[in-house]
């Protein structure tokens, strides 16, 4: 068992002082900031706030020695705009600003005149070039919270990653079994990549399959901290070579291209990739380079060398990774360009390895995060055992079924499960009526058969189970080709269309709890036509009905056993029927017995969603865990009440989905209300819930106390004498938290499940979290995918699965009151609630678990602008379920 877990994370080094550089600065200055903002208000018909991120993008890859850009810069001419590590050069500026000016100002015909004014050396004309100013900038400034947390200055989230990009480029990472030289590529979005370059080679089925590693740099704090974060991330950096989608499919990859600057050198030179866009343009039915791409300009900028044409970067992407006159250029992939084969992710000893290496590159302005210790033994709750030995009846698993069965009874409090099956294939359908007697232990004599109906009937539980072919309500949608209407209205339209069919097709012969099992084909099937995949609108159009769907895949070839995905296909429906309980937990003995749980879950849908509009909506999941009232209930806000978990998802597909943040409070603030009953633990993450709930912040976290809005702090007892309430955080897409690895002193490197402190003091309030590994991910020892070193072998095809790092944080416990609350019991209870007998350990602790899975049944549709009414609503109501 290892003993300590060491993340990829770095902090000031109290010990060598502020990191300290001398930058140079530059301002647009009122003068240039007032004249562009009113050629561009004479011309866009009042803009006063400059697109900057146009410049900015150019400035990147073009202008050596910017190290970053500033914030708001396009607001206020007086904020800092571009900070560079050496002046650049006004025969630099100029072009640059004067093509991006010209845009935004006047046309491509006035850009000499522009570039002219530009490099008038009047410093009092409208348009002169600022001058540049040097200014010392400490990269480790901060600012300490009220309530205790280290956070850096606005600026450094930006250019304290470039900083430590630069830092890191500046020398090769050199092991046993080669060298790698890495490249920095900027979004400008906050994070920094590092890639290694050129790419490595990997060949496999006649075929050269390229890839890179990858450093993602990004800073973050932590709550109650003293000092704030650098995480970097670890991983893979794969290239197409072959883009198997017809060209009107590119909506937008990603090309980073390496070209010599034509500018004066400097000490950065060939440290950037340029970060460009390539895609399909409907318009000119041409692939070309999209979304301000630096690379629109490279003829124009340097006529000596040949650079990548788009359509024939499309052709033949493999003979632009190998370079042509010092130019090389490479498509990052992605799943839709078609397959691939170097696996994702590394191996822990990898990511160990460059992890020692970042902490050298470093120091001594930055030092790695102390080595986390387990603060537990108990690191699961109470399970059953998994296996038996071969020919044996498992007890363990007929416990197992028993309990399936009693939560199942208890979830349909008498009442029948009415389930249809929606098969395509005989096999599948077998399959799933061999499987439910066997996942909740129903004898063979329970079962009866009569006219295509097949009953069980066992210790007060009734299912009866229907089964026909899924014909035209299995098919991809029909979507308009009226390229006029938005594609959310299309879409809408077909959703409609699709529940329109379902509700004719409905028999209403139901007399209990109504649910659908659906077999459909998997998302490959319908990627020919974006939004054909009929998933979302047959749950949509089941919910309306009143019932709940879970969906099983047509058999495909790699696919997992047919048996096997049956049994998962029932255990994931008897979730959403709220027939699931979390095992009995072993945090200690000062959790109250008659404990309560809570979860609150932010549903944030972009008009990239599942049906193309966007939504917001609250959802609230509570768990009761006792053997009295073992119940999983949601909140329905019109109802204003408690609900059993099926009716609550059945209401989230008819309700309005759109709630401004300070509704969303409120809300909180109700639910929060109506926990007062009884002792509750509160399941919050953090990421997602900020954004509705903005006090989550870490800078404006106190211990034991809560805030809304503007108003001031209350202790956590003002909501409910008995709440205790935890924070949970993954990475949320930014790397919020830090990769990690576990060892011992023997340089053994691994992984290990327990729950972290950095130390085991009393009094903490943070911690981590982690989960083992599956056997479906367990991997051989000594596999590397970089550069293997004596001991080990080449493995690129292999995926490296990671176990994800969950921190925790005790934001309130009853800590005033005798006997006070050990924050590392609710530290340790809420990493157990990650464990159930019949799943591999959640990301998430199962109540949140739940509430995030209620997603699926938000599910808004777009308003035709000549109507007031969404499309299909007049389809009849769900079938409000009670108990």
């Amino acid at each position: 068992m290892y003993h300590s877990l060491r993340t990829v994370a770095y902090e000031p080094d109290p010990d060598h002082g502020p990191w300290q550089e001398d930058l140079h600065v530059l301002r647009l200055g009122e003068g240039m900031h007032e004249e562009l903002t009113r050629r561009q208000e004479q011309l866009r018909s009042g803009r006063p706030y400059l697109p900057v991120a146009r410049l900015h993008s150019l400035l990147r890859a073009w202008a050596p020695g910017v190290l970053a850009t500033g914030r708001n810069a396009g607001a206020d001419g007086q904020l800092p705009w571009l900070y560079a590590r050496e002046p650049v050069p006004g025969q630099v500026l100029a072009p640059l600003i004067g093509t991006w000016a010209a845009a935004i100002t006047a046309g491509q015909d006035e850009v000499a005149d522009l570039e002219e004014e530009l490099c008038s050396e009047d410093e009092t004309a409208p348009l002169a070039l600022p001058q540049w100013e040097t200014e010392c900038v400490d990269l480790t400034e901060t600012t300490v919270s009220a309530g205790g947390t280290a956070e850096p200055l606005p600026r450094l989230y930006r250019l304290l990653p470039e900083a430590v990009a630069f830092r890191l480029a500046g020398a090769p990472f050199r092991t046993e079994g080669g060298t790698l030289r890495f490249r920095v590529v900027s979004s400008g979005t906050g994070g920094v990549d590092l890639v290694s370059w050129p790419p490595l080679r990997y060949e496999r089925r006649n075929q050269v399959w390229y890839y890179s590693a990858l450093l993602t740099v990004s800073v973050h704090t932590v709550p109650f901290a003293p000092r704030f974060r650098v995480h970097v991330a670890t991983g893979v950096r794969r290239w197409a070579t072959v883009l198997d989608i017809p060209r009107w499919k590119l909506g937008g990859a990603t090309v980073l291209l390496d070209a010599p600057l034509p500018w004066p050198e400097g000490p950065d030179k060939g440290y950037r990739l340029m970060v460009n866009t390539l895609g399909y343009e409907w318009s000119t039915r041409e692939v070309t380079w999209k979304r301000r791409s630096p690379a629109l300009l490279l003829p124009d900028l340097d006529i000596t060398r040949r650079f990548p044409a788009p359509t024939e970067l499309f052709n033949v992407p493999e003979q632009w990774l190998d370079g042509r006159q010092e130019v090389a250029a490479g498509i990052v992939y992605h799943p839709v360009l078609g397959p691939h084969e170097v696996g994702a992710g590394l191996m822990p000893r990898e990511r160990a390895g460059l992890g020692a290496w970042i902490e050298q590159r470093l120091g001594p302005v930055l030092r790695r995060v102390t080595d986390l210790k387990r603060v537990t033994r108990r690191n699961t709750p109470t399970l059953l055992p998994r296996s038996a030995r071969r020919g044996e009846s498992s007890s363990a698993e007929v416990r197992r079924t028993l309990a399936r069965r009693t939560a199942l009874s208890r979830a349909l409090d008498g009442r029948p499960l009415d389930v249809e099956v929606l098969w395509q294939s005989p096999e599948t359908r077998d399959a799933l009526l061999a499987a439910l007697p066997q996942v909740i232990g129903l004898a063979p004599g329970s079962r009866t058969d009569e006219d295509g109906v097949t009953t069980w009937t066992a210790d007060g539980v009734r299912i009866v189970v229907r089964t026909r072919q899924a014909g035209r309500l299995a098919s991809p949608l029909r979507l308009s080709t009226d390229r006029k209407r938005r594609p959310a209205v299309r879409l809408a339209d077909a959703i409609t269309e699709r529940c329109a069919l379902v509700a004719e097709a409905d028999s209403g012969a139901r007399g209990g709890v109504g649910l659908v099992i659906a077999e459909i084909a998997g998302r490959t099937r319908f990627a020919a036509v974006p939004d054909s995949d009929p998933k979302h609108a047959l749950r949509l159009a089941h919910g309306r009905q009143g019932r709940l769907i879970q969906f099983i895949n047509l058999p495909e070839s790699g696919a997992a056993a047919l048996e096997h995905r049956a049994g998962w296909t029932w255990l994931d429906t008897f979730r959403q029927l709220g027939a699931i309980s979390p095992p009995v937990h072993r945090a200690g003995a000062g959790i109250p017995g008659d404990l309560q749980y809570a979860a609150l879950w932010l549903v944030r849908h972009s008009k990239d969603g599942p049906t193309r509009s966007p939504a917001r909506r609250l959802v609230a999941v509570r768990v009761r865990a006792d053997s009295e009232s073992g119940t999983v209930e949601g909140w329905d806000a019109g109802e204003a009440e408690w609900v059993p978990y099926p009716a609550m998802l059945l209401s989230l597909a008819q309700a309005d989905s759109s709630m401004a943040p300070t509704d969303l409070e409120r809300e909180i603030r109700t639910v929060l209300f109506q926990l007062r009953d009884r002792p509750t633990l509160l399941l919050v993450n953090s990421g997602n819930l900020r954004q509705c709930w903005p006090r989550l912040r870490n800078g404006e976290l106190t211990r034991d106390m809560l805030a809304f809005g503007a108003d001031r702090q209350q202790h956590l007892a003002a909501y409910g004498e008995d709440l205790r309430m935890v924070l949970v955080r993954d990475e949320n897409g930014r790397g919020e938290v830090p990769e990690w690895y576990a060892h011992d002193r023997a340089a053994r490197i691994g992984f290990s499940e327990g729950v972290w402190a950095l130390s085991d003091d009393p009094h903490n309030r943070v911690f981590a979290s982690t989960a083992g590994t599956p056997p479906s991910a367990a991997r051989p020892k000594g596999l590397m995918k970089l550069v293997p070193g004596p001991g080990s072998r080449i493995a690129p095809g292999m995926t490296a699965w990671n176990p994800r790092l969950l921190e925790v944080t005790v934001l309130g416990c009853r800590t005033s009151e005798q006997p006070a609350d050990r924050p590392v019991d609710w530290a340790t209870l809420t990493h157990q609630l990650r464990y159930h007998d019949d799943y591999p350990p959640l990301a998430y602790p199962l109540p949140l678990h739940l509430a995030q899975l209620a997603k699926e049944y938000v599910l808004p549709l777009a308003q035709r602008r000549d109507q007031g009414t969404q499309p299909g609503e007049s389809a009849p109501n769900p079938q409000k379920t009670t108990s």
